[in-house]
């Protein structure tokens, strides 16, 4: 039986090519979008987990997400650092700002500031340079797609000076960072040169990372601190969350991703179902010939379950094939960086995918199961 369902299937070309084609289809369309939509987020909380030293952040009660700064009083510096539990307590800036290159040409950037001494929160992996270069007046670290996009089409080289709020500064590092979800051009400087790069507030400290001691619960520390200074702490992963979703609950990209989503499915499930049901009733004879021979309809069916198993699995791995080859070919492209297709997604698809085989199926057999077997001598 199942030599006679391969062959009704492989028999006509074109319907199981069409058959491959909306599974393929269906299975390319939700697999890129919801691995460009789970990559676009995580860049929303890159700069958090990018931080690997720090357990807590500590930030005004105010601040709803990173990209959001409402500046500390230096003193609460000091405060955090008086906290029981707390092993160490840095001061980290990140703040929006504009660099002028010699040309007179301006450029935004991300200015992330860090701790003078320990340098938490720089970025680990260089390209040219060091980052302890940092520690020279003046001196700052870009990451790299950030250079490309200042100076297309030049090779990375040190020494480049640009102005910020008339002061000089020289790029004498650059380094390779995870974007973010604004993809301005990174800028790290030692926390005192983005204090004086910066304009003149009263007060400019907008996070403190916080380091627990040994054997001391993150969970207790982090409710000492905000019972004690009256900020507010998060965890490193509650943080990330908490930008996440911000930026889920204020902007209309989960509606567009979603809708995309939701009409590959949508498309997939209308061409796979209507290509199984012409399959179906343009076979009907030869089914009704098989139950005149005494096959009966769960053998049928076992048979259109094997035929929908051999699309299925055929478009399914094409589908996820040409996803992962967007991928990789699309890694080193600034703006696609770090997207990638994770496990979760492939698993996800897969059930989905079969789902609406599932459906197909069920759509199709109906006319097959109230088949009467006579149709094999009717004209």
């Amino acid at each position: 039986m199942n030599k006679i369902a391969l062959k009704m299937l492989l028999g006509d070309r074109a319907k199981y090519l069409g058959l491959v084609f909306g599974v393929t289809f269906a299975t390319l369309l939700m697999a890129q979008q919801v691995s460009i939509f789970i990559s676009l987020m995580a860049r929303t909380a890159s700069a958090i987990y990018s931080v690997s030293e720090a357990d807590i952040w500590v930030m005004d009660t105010r601040v709803r997400y990173i990209e959001e700064v409402e500046p500390l009083r230096d003193v609460e510096l000091y405060n955090v650092r008086g906290v029981p539990g707390v092993q160490w307590a840095v001061p980290f800036y990140k703040g929006l700002s504009t660099i002028r290159m010699p040309n007179g040409l301006t450029q935004q950037v991300q200015l992330i500031g860090v701790d003078d001494v320990s340098l938490v929160g720089i970025c680990p992996e260089m390209i040219l340079g060091q980052h302890t270069a940092i520690q020279r007046p003046q001196t700052a670290m870009i990451d790299r797609n950030g250079y490309f996009f200042t100076w297309p089409n030049q090779p990375l080289q040190l020494g480049r000076q640009v102005e910020m709020n008339d002061n000089r500064m020289v790029i004498d590092a650059i380094c390779n960072v995870m974007p973010t979800f604004f993809t301005f051009p990174i800028l790290y400087v030692s926390y005192s040169t983005a204090l004086e790069v910066t304009p003149q507030t009263r007060n400019k400290l907008p996070f403190v990372l916080v380091k627990v001691k040994q054997g001391e619960d993150v969970q207790t520390v982090k409710q000492r601190i905000a019972q004690q200074t009256g900020l507010q702490a998060l965890t490193q992963h509650e943080f990330a969350w908490r930008s996440i979703n911000y930026i889920l609950e204020r902007t209309g990209i989960p509606i567009n991703f979603g809708i995309t989503i939701v009409l590959g499915i949508l498309i997939g499930a209308a061409i796979t179902a209507q290509t199984f049901y012409i399959f179906v009733v343009e076979n009907l004879k030869q089914f009704g010939a098989m139950k005149a021979i005494g096959v009966t309809n769960l053998q049928l069916l076992r048979m259109v379950l094997l035929q929908a198993a051999v699309v299925g699995l055929v478009g399914y791995s094409i589908g996820i094939g040409l996803t992962a080859l967007f991928f990789e070919l699309t890694k080193d492209v600034p703006a696609l960086q770090g997207f990638m297709l994770r496990w979760q997604v492939i698993a996800g698809v897969f059930v989905v995918i079969f789902g609406v085989i599932l459906f197909a199926i069920v759509f199709s057999l109906r006319k097959v199961f109230k088949l009467d077997p006579a149709i094999v001598f009717k004209g």
